[in-house]
């Protein structure tokens, strides 16, 4: 769940730190107090885009930090390791957005990431609803994924999607092989001619920085002799360094007859004679080295000018020329064994196709099985949800083709009025039912659905005191599986949280801002008569009568 969210300097919040707790957490407050500021930040925290306006007047940067205790972070750790991260050391998670006039970062666990990235963890972590946020309600792809959910399918649709990816994969090179017919008498000749180049140059990764190393000793070898023979010089000549360090080798030996005492700190003198000796032998032997005969030079040269020749038609790199013969020689392999080829893929796809038709076949069962019961259970929900006389079905259509998910595509139907024809959700207009169909589709669902969050912000809009008192019901029922955060302004739906926090502007010294705080007791009594918009003795009675009424 998410157990804390720092906000500072977004829109009218300054500063906030919010810890919270499990179950269903309802957030009240007036029109303008700040409520979608924290809706705002979760979108962010979800890799939605930041619009620098946002930044609080007068500040330079804005950021937000949630930290996410996970029960399993198997999932989260699998795309991390994919985006090159290192997992999670243990349950938690840390996600922090950095929003600046000049620039956005944002970090994961003190990482920089991608916003592709931050996003791909964030669909994991949060799953928000407003009443405009139902895209991927209204996505078939994502309704064929409930679907799945709902029937247990993962095994069964991850050997498909195995068997699919190897018959795509197939499908892709008996194509390649294919069009490889049309390659003329000229393009054969130029491809042969290319690889016979290619390998008679006989390439290793000595042609590298190695080969460019011993161009440039034979090439500077004469210049390299004379400063050698220098430097020995100035070494072992009569009045050179080592001639130099044995008089002051003399010099200490006299010095320790009259002070033994010194002879530890002159030790170093010892040393540096026996390395200056080192030296000077490591030196003659390298200007012995360097020796290089003019035939050995021109033949270095000519090995050089090869290698800077294919890299010029096949590089820039040593590995590109050999990336370029292997292409080369799968070309000329696919043109040459054409036939046999085709039919030996033509024959392979066959049996691969006939494994993806019955695995396919045993998914397509399980769908149609489930389906109906899916349909039934949301219908069940709905007409607690104020839709007493709708229906639902999920209708399954089949696909010509097989596809990533399957050869099926999936439609979630719906008619909230007896006698009218059933629609794809995508067609209600009303922000309201689809708002309500969504809670009833998660209900359905609660205990498939791994996101550890959901948020609904006001989703119980545009409906009256009864029906927003079942939304409630229903979102605290899903608080026992999930963290819920609802953003309300239904005193019904605020009484049944195990949590409730109100959202408040305020002004010091001549600047708004806007502070959260929790409430208990008598000041969430105040908060719910507040939102029951009337005072006195019965406004209050109410109000301890929602909080006294029990969920189920």
């Amino acid at each position: 769940m998410l157990t804390l969210l720092k906000i500072r300097n977004l829109a009218l919040v300054d500063e906030l730190i919010w810890e919270l707790g499990s179950g269903l957490i309802s957030v009240t407050g007036e029109t303008g107090a700040g409520k979608s500021v924290i809706v705002g930040a979760l979108k962010m925290i979800l890799g939605e885009r930041a619009d620098k306006g946002l930044i609080r007047t007068g500040e330079n940067t804005c950021t937000i930090e949630s930290v996410f205790d996970l029960k399993d972070p198997a999932e989260i750790n699998a795309i991390l390791e994919e985006g090159g991260l290192e997992p999670c050391e243990d349950t938690q998670i840390i996600i922090r957005r950095s929003i600046g006039t000049s620039a956005n970062r944002q970090f994961i666990n003190d990482s920089p990431v991608t916003l592709t990235l931050l996003k791909k963890v964030g669909e994991r972590l949060v799953d928000l609803h407003g009443p405009h946020d139902h895209q991927s309600l209204l996505s078939q792809e994502r309704q064929l994924a409930m679907l799945d959910a709902y029937a247990d399918n993962e095994l069964l649709l991850n050997d498909y999607r195995s068997i699919y990816r190897v018959w795509r994969e197939k499908s892709q090179e008996l194509e390649e092989i294919q069009t490889a017919e049309s390659a003329s008498e000229q393009e054969l000749e130029l491809l042969r001619y290319q690889l016979e180049e290619i390998q008679s140059a006989n390439i290793t990764p000595e042609d590298g920085e190695e080969l460019q190393e011993r161009y440039h000793r034979s090439s500077n070898s004469t210049r390299l002799v004379e400063l050698s023979a220098q430097a020995v010089t100035a070494l072992t000549c009569d009045d050179g360094i080592l001639s130099r360090i044995s008089d002051l080798q003399r010099l200490t030996r006299e010095l320790e007859k009259y002070d033994p005492s010194i002879s530890e700190k002159l030790s170093s003198l010892e040393t540096a004679s026996i390395e200056l000796q080192d030296l000077e032998a490591t030196l003659t032997d390298y200007a012995e080295e360097l020796d290089i005969n003019p035939s050995e030079a021109a033949s270095i040269e000519e090995r050089v000018n090869l290698v800077e020749s294919l890299k010029r038609k096949y590089g820039p790199g040593i590995e590109d020329i050999a990336n370029r013969e292997a292409a080369i020689s799968d070309r000329l392999d696919n043109i040459d064994n054409r036939g046999e080829k085709i039919e030996a893929l033509t024959a392979a796809l066959a049996r691969i196709r006939q494994e993806l038709e019955t695995i396919g076949k045993k998914l397509t069962n399980q769908r149609k099985k489930s389906a109906p019961n899916l349909a039934k259970d949301i219908a069940s929900q709905l007409k607690e949800l104020g839709f007493k006389q709708s229906s639902f079905e999920v209708g399954l259509s089949q696909q010509k083709d097989p596809g990533f998910h399957g050869f099926e595509s999936c439609n979630f139907l719906f008619g909230p009025n007896p006698g009218e024809p059933l629609h794809p959700l995508r067609q209600i207009a009303s922000s309201g039912e689809i708002s309500r169909v969504m809670l009833a589709v998660k209900s359905s669902l609660a205990e498939q659905d791994a996101t550890p969050l959901m948020v609904f912000d006001e989703i119980d809009a545009n409906v009256g005191g009864e029906i927003a008192r079942a939304v409630g019901k229903k979102m605290a029922l899903l608080g026992q599986l999930h963290q819920v955060i609802a953003i309300t302004h239904f005193p019904q739906v605020a009484a049944i949280a195990a949590h409730h926090f109100v959202v408040e502007k305020e002004v010091s010294s001549g600047r708004t801002r806007s502070r959260l705080y929790p409430v208990e007791g008598e000041k969430r009594i105040a908060e719910l008569v507040r939102m029951l918009g009337g005072g006195g003795d019965q406004a209050r009675a109410m109000a301890a009568s929602l909080l006294e009424t029990p969920v189920s």
